[in-house]
């Protein structure tokens, strides 16, 4: 059996980091499995390196990518020379050039798309995009629960829950102190963190920086860790008057060791699938406060392994961010005790 993985793009996010960890993952048990990504996407190049996947360069990302022939072309022919049986399409852009190359190729493999959030397509994307596979993987029962309720193709729906590295985050050497002190933070302060590229209409980062801002707590800092980070956090904050104590990271390739210097994991998405940071979070033994966006409450349990809010309640939000301050040291250490269990199911 031959397997193509297909990515748009570059960067890294959740999408990101489940292709690689599939492929790789997918490569050590020997089945053949190569990968077709953008020219710029160098990074996945790299770490896929020592597991010797062929990869292919399909699209080149710049504006309006999607409307270039050229891009098509190349993944038709990548298709066609490769004589893959499975084509999987990892993103809606990626199904974009796949459901369009499916049109001229002159084999035919079966199409799975993977999708990682309950959002609904549009009528015309339902039937002219997403009727083309042959299987919808998505990653977790209640965005199946929700696309079989709107009565999307619920007899092609496949729920394959993601997995995280989980030894990656819970072994870090590092000194928290140490961590700390690269970062420019107080050794004493409290410290929130939020993992996700910039995506307000998606992640909510604006109103978590909102609802930080409201916080009574003088020694707290918020850290936003992601693409565009660096530069729209610090714009808000601004905004807020708490440019002081909230930080934009930006993207960064250390994320276990910056989890492991921070004191509590704030998720305030509107939209998730599964929500592979909030596990890598709760495998570090930090304390997690989420909204409970699509899969999250299949584990995440107020009380027991970490702390939820309905989507969209920033009210809540604050009160519970609040409420965190206040933990007591056995409270703090059961809670994230719970939460390394609950994530080793997903390892």
């Amino acid at each position: 059996m031959r397997i193509l993985q297909v990515v748009d793009g570059y960067g890294w996010g959740g999408t990101k980091e489940q292709v690689y960890l599939l492929t790789r993952e997918l490569k050590k048990r020997n089945i053949d499995v190569e990968i077709a990504l953008s020219f710029q996407y160098k990074e996945m190049v790299e770490k896929l390196k020592p597991y010797n996947v062929k990869t292919h360069f399909f699209e080149n990302h710049i504006k309006n990518a999607r409307y270039r022939w050229e891009n098509y072309k190349r993944l038709i022919k990548i298709i066609d020379n490769g004589n893959f049986n499975i084509v999987i399409a990892n993103s809606p852009h990626a199904f974009d050039y796949v459901r369009i190359a499916k049109l001229f190729l002159k084999t035919n493999p079966k199409i799975i798309n993977v999708k990682r959030s309950g959002r609904i397509p549009s009528f015309l994307s339902k039937y002219l995009k997403y009727s083309a596979a042959d299987k919808i993987v998505v990653v977790s029962k209640k965005v199946k629960e929700k696309l079989e309720k709107e009565k999307f193709f619920p007899e092609k729906l496949i729920t394959i829950e993601s997995g995280i590295e989980i030894n990656k985050f819970k072994n870090v050497n590092k000194l928290k102190e140490e961590i700390r002190k690269n970062l420019n933070l107080p050794l004493n302060a409290k410290i929130f963190v939020n993992v996700a590229n910039w995506n307000p209409e998606v992640k909510a980062q604006d109103k978590l920086i909102e609802t930080f801002s409201k916080l009574n707590c003088d020694n707290c800092f918020l850290l936003l860790v992601g693409l565009e980070t660096d530069i729209k956090a610090k714009e808000l904050a601004q905004k807020f008057g708490i440019e002081n104590k909230v930080r934009g990271l930006g993207f960064r390739k250390d994320i276990p060791e910056i989890l492991h210097a921070s004191d509590f994991f704030v998720l305030s998405s509107n939209l998730e699938g599964i929500a592979g940071a909030l596990l890598q979070a709760m495998a570090s033994g930090k304390v997690v406060l989420s909204t409970l966006a699509g899969g999250i409450d299949e584990y995440l349990k107020d009380g027991y392994n970490g702390f939820s809010v309905p989507v969209g309640d920033f009210d809540a939000f604050k009160n519970k961010m609040q409420f965190l301050l206040n933990l007591s040291d056995e409270e703090y250490k059961n809670t994230a005790s719970n939460a390394v269990k609950t994530a080793e199911n997903y390892s």
